[in-house]
């Protein structure tokens, strides 16, 4: 099967039609989507990064993008929505990454949610980006239906440009187990702590967060703070995530002093 065409949009009735899937991903409604039409508008006019999916010519993904700091070498992608399940979302990555690549930038950026799972492992192993910093609350809370209200906890991503395309697997960290204790483990649902002084640490996450949300947001407040507390204490303390274990655990490695 053929996969999805991706081209960059240019008109304001494709800015629309990519702001009203948005609005259909996240559940907000049409009247407060996560991107307007006009700010797309004025993005791609300024020479940043627009694009959608298409699928027999219906817009099922899109992605917005902006040069970021460092000047010259970085994109910062802001946002990008699809469908599931269909490697619409990798489609419009790579395509990103070619864009990039065409303007001699080094790296693209993003955040996204630690604790929703199928988000780290898209990123950490079919991408091979990595975290590099825990933001908190990053956007204040977030009453959408991705987000249930909680508070919007991000860790901001690097993905190296100039790194092999071979992506890694989740194989590729195994030899890092050795040793490796859990700071943070899924212990039946709930999350549970514990003292972790090894070189190699484990932080699990909740099997559904965004189901939790809804059906105990109490548990589900409980996954943000011990994952704030852990998993952003770690990268605080200047530890590194170098991969993502069975899909369910950063592997995070501290950096001998």
């Amino acid at each position: 099967m053929n996969g999805p065409e991706i081209r960059e949009l240019h008109a304001m009735e494709e800015f629309a039609t990519a702001s009203h899937l948005y609005a259909g991903i996240w559940g907000t409604g049409t009247t407060g989507p996560p991107v307007s039409a006009e700010v797309m508008r004025a993005l791609s006019h300024a020479g940043n990064y627009v694009a959608g999916a298409y699928e027999d010519g219906r817009l099922v993904g899109a992605s917005v993008a902006f040069f970021g700091d460092p000047i010259a070498t970085t994109l910062h992608s802001h946002i990008t929505g699809a469908s599931m399940g269909r490697g619409i979302g990798l489609a419009l990555k790579l395509h990103q990454r070619q864009w990039a690549l065409a303007r001699g930038l080094k790296r693209i950026t993003w955040t996204y949610d630690p604790l929703i799972r199928r988000n780290a492992y898209f990123n950490l192993v079919k991408l091979g980006a990595r975290p590099e910093e825990y933001l908190t609350s990053f956007y204040g809370a977030m009453d959408d239906a991705i987000n249930g209200g909680d508070e919007s906890d991000r860790v901001l991503t690097a993905w190296d440009l100039t790194a092999p395309t071979e992506t890694p697997g989740p194989g590729n960290v195994s030899e890092e187990l050795t040793g490796a204790v859990h700071a943070l483990r899924n212990r039946a649902g709930r999350p549970e702590t514990a003292p972790a002084d090894a070189a190699t640490v484990l932080v699990d996450l909740p099997d559904d967060i965004e189901g939790l949300r809804r059906q105990d947001p109490a548990a589900a407040r409980d996954w943000r703070l011990a994952v704030r507390h852990t998993l952003g204490g770690l990268l605080a303390e200047g530890a590194q995530v170098i991969g993502f274990h069975d899909r369910r655990s950063y592997v995070v490695h501290r950096i001998p002093t």
